[in-house]
């Protein structure tokens, strides 16, 4: 190796703060194939359809087979992947009769776009023909080939951060300037508290995780009393019924909540029974501390709840994803579990 001030500049590490892989040169590895395993679990349960023959969702994920990973190289980031997969759906049809089958996806790499992914469907053995089956090759297609095209982008988001290093000039530049308004850009840095104490967070603290922000609100309307809603967001048998997964819920303020195979945590910070609930709330790949303040209430309608929730303290360019996320792994997966 090169000393200080000869030789090749590449492998120079004076005045670098890691004093590794300067100016990205070396080639550096990422294994994503964990994540990317409970990832594509998470998304392929959550394809639904419904049509004129009935409804059909995916049961489970019979076969998951592959890696990923991500790989830096003189600057650019290179993604691996390879994955072939089965999962089992279930149709009901309008009459109540029940249809078992499977869809399958040869390859899901990064050598094939997504349009050209070859996903099957097929009847269980001994099943009847069924109208059902045409809604899944042609509408629940589109819904497997939607939620593998999440997974792609998020892990080339998620996961790309980090990969690439600062090189020594950079490392030098001056922080960028902020602006007033942190929503507006990527560059902009806002102070959010993460100390339990100071949630829900009114103005930022000088506490916490440097990040930019966003939020969201959300209504929802189910067909069910304000008291089961409750429970149905409280108890834990009832979240590891809905997230068909896992869950530990510790529901008292202070209590702290795991579900979805651990992509989702938090903590209550405020219950009122059957009107109001507040926590911090975070996804697993968010940066490390740092939550999101989430207000859920609760409006008694008579014969059906109305659900608004607002969600402040999101990463900017998580909206989307977080939104979607609560849209159809809580409030979707709660209708279609209880029938509310």
């Amino acid at each position: 190796m090169a000393k200080w001030g000869e030789g090749d500049p590449r492998w120079i590490v004076e005045e670098r703060a890691d004093a590794t892989n300067v100016n990205n040169w070396h080639w550096t590895e990422r294994d994503v194939s964990g994540w990317s395993s409970e990832r594509l679990r998470q998304l392929l349960l959550g394809v639904r359809v419904d049509g004129p023959p009935g409804v059909c969702h995916v049961t489970d994920v019979a076969k998951l087979e592959g890696d990923a990973s991500i790989n830096n190289r003189k600057g650019k980031l290179i993604f691996f992947y390879e994955w072939q997969l089965r999962a089992n759906w279930l149709g009901t049809s309008c009459g109540g009769v029940k249809f078992r089958g499977s869809v399958e996806v040869a390859n899901l790499s990064d050598e094939n776009d997504m349009d050209e992914l070859d996903i099957s469907v097929s009847l269980g053995k001994d099943q009847p023909d069924t109208p059902l089956l045409e809604l899944m090759k042609t509408r629940g297609v589109q819904e497997v080939r939607r939620a593998l095209g999440d997974y792609v982008t998020q892990l080339k988001s998620e996961f790309s951060q980090g990969m690439i290093l600062p090189t020594a000039s950079e490392s030098k530049a001056p922080p960028p300037e902020e602006k007033r308004n942190p929503v507006q850009t990527s560059r902009t840095q806002v102070q959010i508290c993460s100390a339990p104490e100071c949630s829900p967070c009114p103005t930022p603290c000088v506490a916490g995780v440097r990040i930019s922000t966003c939020g969201f609100n959300l209504k929802e309307t189910f067909r069910t009393t304000p008291e089961e809603l409750y429970r149905t967001f409280t108890n834990q048998e009832f979240v590891q019924v809905f997230s068909r997964s896992a869950a530990a819920v510790d529901a008292r303020r202070g209590g702290r909540f795991q579900m979805m195979d651990g992509n989702v945590s938090g903590e209550f910070t405020q219950l009122v029974p059957y009107q109001h609930m507040e926590m911090r709330w975070r996804f697993r790949t968010w940066p490390g501390a740092h939550y999101a303040n989430v207000s859920l209430q609760l409006v008694d309608g008579g014969d059906e709840t109305e659900l608004l929730m607002e969600c402040r303290g999101v990463p900017l360019g998580e909206e989307d994803t977080t939104r979607e996320g609560w849209t159809r792994f809580y409030f979707q997966a709660i209708k279609q579990t209880f029938g509310y």
